[in-house]
């Protein structure tokens, strides 16, 4: 096993420059910790690139690897990060437990300081347990049987993201949260600092090399908040809205560089960027950056057949992202996934919005709304700095919460995702439930798979028709809430199978096309359905790759174009035309 993948820095948006990738070959083992394999971190056991390969069932693996730490640590604290271990995990570092996370789709960190040593060789170990059968654990699209089936994958067991260790100074900046105040032409950053009192934040905001402003702020606390203004004498050259401003076709971003001072020496400096726009709902229109915009964005479920919910390498990121912009979309739903970090920072500096979304359980229960909530908020704590998010989504179809139409818990557990995104994201659209019953949403989505052109032509030029549609014979709305002018996004349709083979062998999509003239005209009429309806302000084709059986991508899972991919742009091209 001599390939080591993804020694990339994890996190772009919080970036220091003293770290060591720990992802390469790890000793591994099924149930008890004998250790007798080897394993490719960050790449799950099923997985081809994790070196094994292994489908069958396991309930616990453990980790083991040796590191010395880097000498260039020595004086400071020593993090241990893990970007995602599916499900639930403890951390040892020579034998001392160190770490607990309970959570599959996002990540933690322990100060292991007091249990390192810089003198000889320190000892990792990890325990994963992942019960599979568990219907009420967040999950997404992993499958609780043997082998994938209709809309479910192979699983993820145990670590699926990188792991890193990070030099952290002692009074160092532990969070910040930068928004864009884009009508004032100013940035906002709310900031905690750790480890001192009676500190100072040196912020330096520079944009393409050139520096901006320079601020600093005193914090007798610990925490604060600073909106810097960027209508500086140096950005004159430029029309702030024009040319300074974050959108998929202008991904402009500022650099900004956070020294942390005490009794005047810098302790800690963190690197990040962000991009200034504005997300918002005028006159029942989704607007980005005060205008309307015609959001064409494609099912991303962020699958690779020898890597499964790892990227097998950044470059694989940056071309999906290439891919996707090179057919005309301009955003992606990233479906049943929180993604990678690394994902979000290529889509930050390429232009794609992004809907944030999280894998989902099947059954609801009070310990299914705990899970939900601690990890929902730690997703959305995460990539609050990202532009690229426009908007997040805390619940898909009903899952989890399918009898919502009648049970008051399960009500009162989607406004409650609804309310605390909005508590701790003021910033973006949240849609409650995407697809159909709808309790409170920014944005009114319809998940329609009617293969018909006439039928969706027809539903889609009338309003009434639009709001009578039962999607999957369920109601757009529960109960006595009602259309109140939000916007109306089509966020799943089409998914189209292309295939000339008789022999499917369970493969499927919503629809099926012989030739490639019939597949192309089939997209290309979906398409114009809403582009000449008046009330449909974008849409959401499903989807972006073939996966497991479902073979309903307009890419292969190899991610070869089964469309030429300036077709499938000149279809996309060109305005909602009403």
């Amino acid at each position: 096993m001599t390939n080591i993948y993804r020694n990339e820095y994890p996190r772009p948006v919080f970036m220091r420059d003293n770290w060591l990738s720990l992802n390469g070959e790890w000793d591994f083992s099924f149930d008890t910790d004998k250790f007798d394999r080897k394993i490719n971190v960050p790449f799950a056991f099923e997985s081809k690139l994790s070196g094994l390969g292994i489908t069958e069932f396991h309930h616990t693996v453990w980790y083991r690897r040796t590191s010395m730490i880097p000498l260039s640590m020595r004086g400071s604290r020593i993090f241990l990060h893990f970007g995602a271990v599916d499900y639930s995990c403890k951390v040892w570092v020579n034998e001392i437990m160190v770490a607990e996370h309970t959570g599959g789709q996002t990540g933690f960190c322990a100060d292991i300081t007091d249990a390192v040593s810089f003198d000889k060789s320190n000892t990792f170990v990890v325990k994963a347990v992942d019960d599979h059968m568990d219907l009420e654990m967040p999950r997404g699209k992993q499958f609780w049987e043997d082998k994938p089936r209709s809309i479910f994958y192979t699983r993820t067991t145990g670590i699926w993201q990188s792991v890193w260790l990070e030099a952290v100074p002692y009074i160092h900046l532990e969070t910040v949260r930068i928004t864009p105040l884009f009508d004032e032409k100013a940035i906002k950053f709310d900031y905690k600092i750790c480890g001192g009192k009676g500190t100072t934040m040196k912020i330096q905001i520079s944009f393409e090399s050139i520096l901006v402003t320079s601020v600093s702020v005193q914090s007798q606390s610990g925490k604060g908040s600073l909106s810097v203004s960027l209508d500086q004498p140096v950005l004159s050259a430029w029309n702030f809205y024009e040319d300074l401003a974050w959108s998929p076709e202008t991904p402009r971003l500022f650099d900004v560089v956070f020294n942390v001072c005490n009794e005047g020496q810098v302790t800690d400096t963190v690197s990040s960027y962000f991009g200034m726009r504005k997300v918002s709902v005028e006159n029942n229109m989704f607007m980005l950056n005060n205008r309307p915009y015609y959001q064409k964005l494609i099912l991303d479920q962020g699958y690779w057949p020898a890597s499964l919910m790892t990227a097998p390498s950044d470059e694989a990121f940056i071309k999906d992202i290439e891919l996707v912009k090179a057919m005309g979309f301009n955003g992606v739903r990233k479906h049943q996934k929180v993604e990678d970090p690394r994902f979000l920072y290529h889509a930050d500096r390429m232009g794609l919005l992004v809907w944030g979304e999280i894998g989902s359980a099947y059954l609801y229960s009070d310990e299914y709304a705990v899970r939900m909530y601690r990890e929902w908020i730690e997703a959305v704590q995460r990539d609050y700095n990202h532009p690229c998010i426009v908007a997040w989504v805390p619940l898909n179809e009903s899952w989890a919460v399918q009898e919502i139409q009648k049970n008051t818990l399960q009500q009162e557990h989607c406004k409650a995702l609804f309310h605390i995104t909005k508590s701790l994201d003021s910033s973006r659209l949240v849609i409650d439930n995407d697809g159909w019953e709808h309790i409170c949403t920014d944005i009114l989505t319809i998940h329609d798979y009617e293969s018909s052109v006439a039928v969706m032509r027809d539903r889609y030029a009338h309003l009434e028709k639009i709001l009578e549609f039962l999607p999957n014979g369920k109601k757009l709305f529960i109960g006595d809430k009602q259309y109140d002018n939000q916007p109306i996004i089509v966020s799943e349709f089409g998914g189209i199978r292309f295939s000339q083979d008789e022999n499917s062998d369970g493969l499927w999509g919503y629809s099926e096309r012989k030739t490639l003239e019939e597949y192309t005209d089939q997209f290309r009429e979906l398409i114009n359905a809403f582009r000449c309806s008046k009330y449909v302000q974008g849409y959401c084709y499903t989807q972006l790759t073939d996966i497991g059986k479902e073979q309903n991508g307009l890419l292969t899972s190899d991610r070869e174009p089964k469309i030429p991919l300036e077709t499938v742009r000149e279809i996309n091209k060109g305005d909602n035309q009403a």
